[in-house]
């Protein structure tokens, strides 16, 4: 099981480059400093002048890749690609145009986005579990075809109906939360709630119909077969073979939500107020801070590679063969 995961560790290793690589090209080749420095400085203030100064306060005057003018190591560090890209992988994320620093707002923000994310998606996976489980169990009655209709509805309506919806209903009209905001401690809990309860509804559909099809294909497997005959309750059936037997491909979906239980969701916390990492990648896209959201990206693909190695490790605790590897 070890050689399986540090397999997979080196093999994340080559991805995580790439993605660094592709990042810097895209930030710094084909979007060059001076357009940075044109779309930040405004059509009217863009003289040569002041486009040097601009990439000379930010760090962006130095060569890219080679710095041929200096000596020694200095030829590699003394570059834009060292001190912006390749730094970013001992998580220094320099600092943002306004001049505060990434890291540091990355981890005040990071508490506000965990505290909507993290609840969603543990609340979320037992309803969308539950209620595909009770689909399952009453396969073809009308339970069952009213279950996957509602699912259809559900999965039809745009989230960001959603959204507006459940604020003007239960914050305009019914008072019963803040519209929007954020506070601290305990108070923090009449915030999160509505953002949290529209997040768990809006994934209803899609999830729960997804997760049915997994049991089913389960449930028509030969080992379900044999318990049957054993005399077995289709309830235990369900619960105990066909739920067990479907950890695979219910962690291999799990492993997509992990990157935004860190990072937050744009729209959620757009609307709602609420100062997590995805406002702020938000406002940095608006404001065109390339430095804030270069360093997201990075984060992002960080987050997604340890989710898939967090995948692998839970693999190893549900399917005897990998252990095995």
């Amino acid at each position: 099981m070890i050689a399986y995961l540090i397999r997979r560790i080196f093999y994340a290793l080559p991805i995580l480059i790439g993605v660094n690589l592709l990042t810097f090209a895209l930030f710094f080749v084909v979007n060059t400093p001076d357009d940075m420095a044109r779309m930040q400085l405004g059509i009217k203030r863009v003289t040569p002048e002041a486009i040097e100064k601009w990439k000379e306060q930010r760090g962006y005057d130095k060569p890219l890749l080679l710095n041929s003018a200096a000596s020694g190591t200095d030829k590699m560090t003394e570059t834009i690609f060292w001190q912006k890209s390749a730094s970013m992988f001992v998580f220094d994320f320099g600092y943002a145009d306004d001049g505060r620093n990434i890291s540091r707002e990355i981890a005040a923000r990071m508490g506000p986005s965990l505290a909507i994310a993290l609840p969603t998606f543990l609340i979320g996976l037992i309803a969308y579990v539950s209620f595909a489980l009770l689909m399952t169990l009453f396969r073809g009655t009308a339970l069952d075809i009213a279950g996957v209709a509602l699912c259809v509805v559900l999965m039809s309506i745009s989230g960001l109906f959603y959204i507006i919806g459940g604020q003007f209903l239960v914050s305009k009209l019914w008072h019963w939360v803040p519209i929007s905001g954020y506070g601290e401690g305990a108070d923090a809990l009449r915030f999160v709630l509505l953002p949290v309860l529209i997040g768990v509804v809006s994934g209803i559909g899609s999830s729960s119909r997804w997760y049915r099809t997994i049991f089913l294909e389960e449930r028509s497997r030969d080992y379900v077969r044999t318990a049957r005959a054993k005399g077995l309750s289709e309830l235990r059936v369900l619960f105990t073979h066909v739920l067990k037997n479907a950890m695979i491909p219910i962690l291999t979906g799990v492993v997509v939500v992990i990157p935004l239980l860190f990072m937050g969701s744009l729209l959620t916390e757009s609307f709602f107020g609420i100062p997590g990492l995805g406002s702020y990648t938000i406002d940095a896209i608006n404001a065109q801070d390339f430095s804030v959201v270069r360093a997201m990206v990075f984060l992002g693909s960080v987050l997604y590679i340890a989710g898939l190695i967090l995948t692998d490790i839970s693999y190893t605790l549900v399917d005897p063969r990998v252990r095995l590897s």
